[in-house]
């Protein structure tokens, strides 16, 4: 059975100090559409560009994760991140009025307690999935972090080992199942030793950090603070971990074993998952719908209904599907009778309902229609006959302001028929 993505109920707000910039800001994260993923929109720059979460917007600072795109940036996601991974939330906008994540106390305690007051509502839409079948393993130094086969969901085991006395070796081992993020990893502070507070605020960090938002530890110990849990800093070192592996964008089957390694090293070992998706999308991550579930989504129906079954479907990125045309089509029997041939203008028609489908996946069935806005580049090579099997491909280019740019090809026993660029309106059913 297919796991269905998830938003929240309601949008919620919280508002603190970031722990490097010392800056106020507000967090706002409002419900989203299947698909959407985790997107953050800085509403304190003109525009309000947007920042999805994903491992190809992910940035290079140290001691932390940051998201970049188009020079806007994001930074310290890390623990919100993990907050939306333990508590299963796939789909949502988080609007930030700063450039840096507000921090509460150093945890992700107080983001998972926002996103279950918001509550959360299923949709009917499977979670992408990413399976390890093969170990991966990511090293810099002694520093290593390994996915490798594992039981269905996630299990991390971390090794933390610090060339300080201040900070004992600890180990700690979790099997995330939904309901225990919260209670034993969520409460995990973040830890810096004392010695490296001044070279850390020389470098521009730290200006927002307090007792109260930070284990500071020295030689005797935790400086004005109590732990939470023994093993206190191999419980935030798997926090961190869970928040990075949540920028793969899927489930991630696995069992983690992480020695000694930080956001940077997390950071490859997720874009090695990435490829790795990518690479067998025939096989893990590419979904497909006979005729019923495409009746689901598309509003066409006989005979005015071109896609007969999705062979592929990435996301909202790319769509293969067919059409298996019989002499009985109704066109072949107006339409040059005596050498019976589809119509060229059916053929766009075919490739718009294939980008159409990649399109209204991202919402609730029956809530959108997607209008076609413009043709361009359109190209008719040879004629489709009865009997033929028609390839029809969609990939998105672009989709900003419910204006959607999809670029389509048909072809037939690996021989181009026809291609255009087509671009789509997102309008209300209603």
């Amino acid at each position: 059975m297919k796991k269905l993505q998830r938003t929240i109920d309601h949008e919620v707000d919280f508002a603190g100090v970031g722990i490097n910039s010392g800056e106020q800001a507000t967090i706002t994260i409002r419900p989203a559409e299947p698909n959407t993923g985790i997107t953050f929109v800085r509403t304190d720059l003109p525009g309000r560009p947007e920042v999805p979460a994903k491992i190809e917007n992910a940035g290079t600072r140290p001691f932390r994760t940051s998201l970049v795109k188009d020079g806007v940036e994001v930074q310290m996601v890390e623990h919100l991140m993990a907050a939306f991974a333990g508590m299963n939330i796939h789909n949502a906008i988080v609007e930030i009025n700063a450039p840096e994540v507000p921090c509460g106390d150093g945890s992700a305690a107080v983001f998972c307690e926002m996103l279950k007051n918001a509550g959360a509502v299923e949709q009917p839409h499977p979670r992408p999935q990413c399976t390890v079948t093969d170990p991966i393993c990511v090293r810099d130094g002694d520093a290593s972090i390994t996915a490798i086969p594992g039981e269905e969901g996630i299990t991390i085991a971390y090794t933390l080992s610090y060339p300080s006395s201040a900070i004992p070796s600890q180990h700690f081992q979790i099997s995330l199942n939904g309901a225990n993020f919260g209670a034993e990893i969520a409460p995990a502070r973040t830890f810096v030793l004392a010695s490296q507070v001044e070279e850390l605020q020389l470098r521009g960090m730290g200006r927002g950090a307090t007792h109260d938002n930070m284990l500071v530890v020295d030689e005797g110990g935790v400086v004005d603070n109590e732990l939470r849990f023994a093993d206190e800093f191999a419980r935030h070192k798997v926090l961190d971990v869970v928040g990075d592996l949540y920028l793969l964008g899927a489930q991630l089957n696995a069992y983690i074993v992480a020695v000694k390694s930080g956001h940077a090293l997390n950071r490859k070992l997720v874009e090695q998952l990435r490829r790795t998706m990518e690479e067998e999308r025939g096989t893990r991550n590419v979904e497909t719908f006979d005729i019923r579930e495409i009746l689901q989504i598309l509003p066409h129906r006989h005979p005015f209904l071109f896609v007969d079954r999705v062979l592929e479907l990435e996301g909202d990125r790319r769509a293969v599907g067919i059409k298996n045309l019989t002499f009985n089509e109704p066109f072949f029997q107006g339409h040059w009778p005596g050498q019976p041939v589809m119509p060229g203008v059916l053929q766009i028609e075919a490739m718009a309902q294939l980008a159409g489908f990649l399109l209204l996946r991202k919402y609730d069935v029956g809530k959108k229609l997607a209008y076609l806005f413009s043709l361009d580049k359109v190209k008719l090579r040879r004629p489709v006959v009865p009997g033929d099997r028609l390839l029809l491909e969609a990939e998105s280019v672009r989709f900003r302001h419910r204006i959607a740019h999809i670029v389509t090809k048909a072809s037939v026993d690996g021989e181009i028929t026809a291609e255009a660029e087509i671009k789509f309106m997102i309008v209300d059913a209603t």
